[in-house]
């Protein structure tokens, strides 16, 4: 029996029998949702991450994401199968390694591994034979075998062979009731036969349908795949808005009509733009490797730039709105601003286009507050850092009074609508949230934007 034979064999049947420990280097949006459905599945489970705060108040069972079930992550500790730690050496105690970091894009919105090197040259340090490394953050095709696998085998062992690689796209969509990371089909790609059996295995106890792909490389592509047609979609739906704005015509009522059909047609809402960490970078990774291999991306390129563009366009049509119906001139304006978290009911600002909307009325000298229930303070952000220490206003009938206009940008469940309908003097609604929740406006006081 060759060495490779016995250590697949060996870890197959440690994940088999739930024997396997798992480490899911990351605790975010990602790394937190995957390592509570793997302990949920029968697995030991040992979270590593950076932020020693985070992982203090992990391990005291604090609900550090507000959409999981309250007990969720009290449970897990308390079974004694899961915890958290920031100690980097624990890397060899595990069997399986779930890398699920950020992939953030730079300040030249090109795409930035760092976390992703970070993390594999600290699990480079401690490998061992017979442990299996999946990558889940989101890369370019041919980053799995072409980045990470280098920097593993460094460590003198070879990947197929001492230790076991593969790719899987994280799909999370936070917030959503209807589908778990457990519903949630999981494609797998790896590069040789032996690390595609044990990602089959192991995903196949964790999730309810496993999707195997041919290479590291195609399962990487699903993922731009996926998010490059939502931002195509999302820009075109917002250059709808525009032209049927122009025509008289009611582009929400438009789509709820058209998503009747029911085949040949797929509802897509407009907005003051893209947020997290899914649609506004996967398209920027395909169409930076698209370049690099001499191929070009135009209808990706401008669908992107659309969407960059929407927080600007918004605060303009605000400027404009307000002047038209109040004769108020922006730069002498007082905005409420309803929501700056990137979509609705999370805790979550990454490339947030409200906050962008936000801060471009600010320089164009209208003074802003905001509300918005998941950040009564604001705290520090990689993308906004001098919003950090704001706090959230309270929704009351004489404060909403007070402002010249409210500004809606996320449409949180847990707000009022019915009192910002009453009391505010004029309201910009870019989500379309009062009329989808039967609430009724003076339409001398509302302008969808």
């Amino acid at each position: 029996m060759t060495r490779g034979f016995s250590l697949l064999a060996d870890l197959k049947e440690r994940i088999a029998t739930r024997r396997a420990r798992v480490m899911t280097v990351g605790l975010g949006y990602v790394g937190l949702p995957m390592a509570l459905t793997v302990h949920e599945a029968g697995f030991d489970v040992l979270g590593l991450d950076i932020d020693s705060a985070r992982v203090a108040a992990i391990n005291a069972g604090e609900r550090v994401i507000s959409y999981f079930p309250e007990e969720r992550i009290a449970d897990a500790v308390a079974s004694g199968r899961f915890a958290a730690t920031d100690d980097a050496g624990r890397i060899a105690e595990a069997d399986v390694i779930l890398i699920c970091v950020p992939t953030p894009l730079d300040a030249q919105r090109a795409p930035d591994l760092g976390h992703v090197t970070a993390a594999a040259g600290q699990i480079a340090s401690r490998l061992r034979a017979g442990q299996l490394v999946i990558l889940e953050s989101t890369v370019w095709p041919g980053a799995t075998a072409g980045v990470l696998r280098p920097i593993l085998e460094r460590s003198g062992l070879r990947a197929g062979a001492d230790f076991f690689l593969g790719f899987s796209p994280e799909r999370e969509d936070p917030g959503n009731p209807d589908y778990t990371t457990r519903t949630i089909p999981k494609v797998i790609g790896a590069d040789d036969r032996a690390s595609a059996e044990l990602l089959e295995l192991f995903y196949g106890t964790i999730v309810e349908r496993t999707v195997p792909v041919s290479s590291t490389a195609t399962a990487e592509a699903v993922k731009l795949a996926e998010n490059s047609f939502r931002t195509v979609n999302i820009a075109l739906v917002n250059e709808m808005k525009t032209a049927f704005e122009a025509m008289g015509v009611d582009v929400w009522e438009v789509i709820d009509a058209a998503a009747t059909k029911p085949f040949g047609y797929m509802p897509f809402y407009p907005g003051p733009g893209i947020g997290g960490d899914c649609i506004p970078v996967s398209p920027a990774y395909l169409s930076w490797r698209a370049r690099e291999v001499g191929v070009a991306t135009p209808i990706i390129d401008l669908a992107r730039s659309t969407n960059d563009t929407a927080p600007d366009a918004v605060a303009a049509r605000v400027a404009a709105g307000l002047m038209r119906r109040s004769g108020v001139a922006i730069g002498e304006a007082r905005l409420l601003v309803l929501g700056i978290a990137y979509k609705k009911d999370v805790e979550d600002t990454r490339e947030s286009p409200a906050l962008t909307a936000l801060l471009r009325l600010e320089e164009m000298g209208a003074r802003c507050d905001y509300h918005d229930p998941f950040f009564p303070v604001m705290p520090p952000t990689r993308d906004h850092p001098q919003m950090a220490g704001r706090r959230s206003v309270a929704l009351t009938a004489d404060g909403l009074a007070g402002y010249d206009a409210v500004v809606l940008l996320t449409d949180h469940t847990a707000v009022d609508y019915p009192l910002v309908a009453e009391h505010a003097r004029l309201i910009f609604d870019a989500r379309n949230g009062l009329a989808r929740r039967g609430v009724a406006v003076d339409p001398g006081r509302l302008i969808k934007i």
